[in-house]
């Protein structure tokens, strides 16, 4: 089974197409008509054209190539479809509908009945009871939700159990100017889960991040080594801390497990995990658009001391460690600001000022430093130090994140030259914080799992119960 046919396919059926606004199969269809390749809509009792192409009325009967079946009909016809999607060489398909495993018994042998079907054919199945997926940068929108085509591309892959979660990150990440590399909701993960994703993903160019929603799964060893073999950075959101047990089966057929267990898991199999979908969100923007760090070590400059001890407080609360600089870096500072509010770190400048980007540097060329976090209120006099900043994390090999406030039309400008010289920046200390936190905890996930057995789970740790409980 490849995941090409799904995430790249040659050309799009959309079985149980409909021309009446509202239903799944028209909004199916709405959004992967976008598609730069050929969409077909597929009903029997539909005649004329949709969205410009002219209905068929079977997947069979298609003239031409098709990688990818949206099936928008009802749970106990998409064996049936998937027979015709079979017979017809088309080797993947979204199935929208619920009933299946999520539902009881009934559901369940569903469920089987269309992995039977799947296994046959070699057909890759996304869902069922899913919202589908978008990939942005080919205009690859096959989700029947309302602004799906609003979601631009960027470089992180969400790859969430609940369609739901999966466009709140993707909508979230429209909103924070960032974009996904594509967006995946599994629904019930009927033969496609969290490791073929991971793995699918770790290959894909557009992609230097990967974000997991997990409300729990029944393979957690497989989840945890896909994540472990990848080379693209994982984070990871477990859900049910509290007791969501009922609830959660009932959406996904998710069987949640114990909280501390998956994340003693994630942390042993070097996987940074966190509680919010912001978080997430900015974990991956500070992961994927950085160099890996070395070690926890954050060196802070800020223009203000108030921000400045939150970002102390909360780095150290997430995970990461404030070393002291070097006295040569010290001193540089003391060179390039004399009479500086502070020379240590946290570096705090007192205001922004000309100068403030050379301390920056000066940070950033410690050799005790793994990352760096600079806060500054914006002042329009002074501006940014994007000069500074642009190829500076290349040049030293660390993360350099930026986190600024003020009014934003002002900004605006400024902020857009963070991003064009590839600065990741936040809107919050606590979240720049945070951001920072998570490369740290995995810079130290990282080397952690490098000198112990080579990652190996020993048998009796809570990381080993976490994968084992719910095979």
């Amino acid at each position: 089974m490849t995941l090409r046919q799904l995430f790249d396919p040659s050309g799009i059926a959309v079985v149980g197409a409909s021309a009446t606004e509202g239903k799944i199969g028209y909004e199916a269809m709405a959004n992967a008509a976008r598609f730069d390749g050929p969409v077909y809509p597929v009903n029997p009792s539909a005649t004329g054209e949709l969205f410009g192409s002219r209905f068929v009325s079977s997947v069979t009967e298609i003239d031409g190539d098709v990688d990818l079946a949206l099936c928008c009909v009802p749970g106990p016809a998409v064996p049936e479809v998937l027979e015709e999607c079979g017979e017809a060489g088309i080797g993947a398909a979204v199935i929208y509908a619920s009933g299946f495993a999520e539902a009881g018994e009934q559901g369940e042998a569903l469920q089987t009945a269309i992995v039977d079907v799947a296994d046959e054919y070699d057909i890759s199945l996304l869902g069922p009871n899913t919202s589908g997926f978008i990939v942005p940068a080919l205009d690859l929108r096959c989700s029947f939700a309302s602004g799906a085509e609003e979601i631009p591309a960027g470089n992180v892959a969400v790859v969430a159990q609940s369609g739901g979660v999966g466009l709140v990150l993707a909508f979230q990440a429209r909103r924070q100017g960032r974009g996904v590399s594509a967006e995946v909701g599994l629904g019930n993960r009927a033969n496609v889960g969290f490791a073929e994703a991971i793995e699918y993903f770790d290959g894909d160019e557009k992609t230097d991040a990967i974000v997991l929603h997990v409300e729990g799964t029944d393979d957690g060893r497989r989840l945890l080594e896909a994540c472990r073999e990848s080379d693209t950075p994982v984070i990871a959101y477990k859900v049910g801390q509290s007791d969501v047990g009922d609830f959660a089966e009932s959406h996904t057929g998710a069987l949640t497990g114990d909280h501390e267990l998956y994340t003693a898991g994630f942390a042993q199999y070097g996987v940074p995990t966190v509680d919010a979908t912001d978080d997430l969100l900015d974990a991956a923007a500070a992961l994927g658009d950085s160099p890996t760090p070395d070690g926890p070590n954050v060196g802070v400059v800020t223009a203000q001391a108030g921000p400045g001890i939150i970002i102390t407080d909360r780095i150290q609360r997430a995970g990461g460690r404030l070393p002291q600089l070097t006295e040569e870096t010290q001193e540089r500072v003391d060179e390039i600001l004399p009479g500086i509010t502070y020379a240590d770190n946290p570096v705090d400048t007192g205001r922004p000022m000309p100068e403030f980007g050379e301390v920056v540097t000066a940070v950033a060329e410690d050799d005790r430093v793994d990352v760096v976090l600079v806060y500054e209120l914006f002042e329009a006099a002074i501006g940014f130090p994007i000069e500074e900043l642009d190829g500076l994390a290349e040049r030293v090999g660390k993360p350099v994140l930026f986190a600024t406030e003020g009014i934003e039309e002002a900004l605006a400008d400024e902020r857009q030259a963070l991003r064009d010289v590839g600065v990741p920046f936040f809107e919050t200390p606590e979240r720049a914080a945070d951001a920072a936190g998570a490369l740290a905890r995995y810079a130290q996930l990282r080397e952690d799992d490098r000198v112990t057995d080579g990652g190996e789970l020993q048998a009796g740790t809570n990381a080993d119960e976490a994968v084992t409980a719910d095979e």
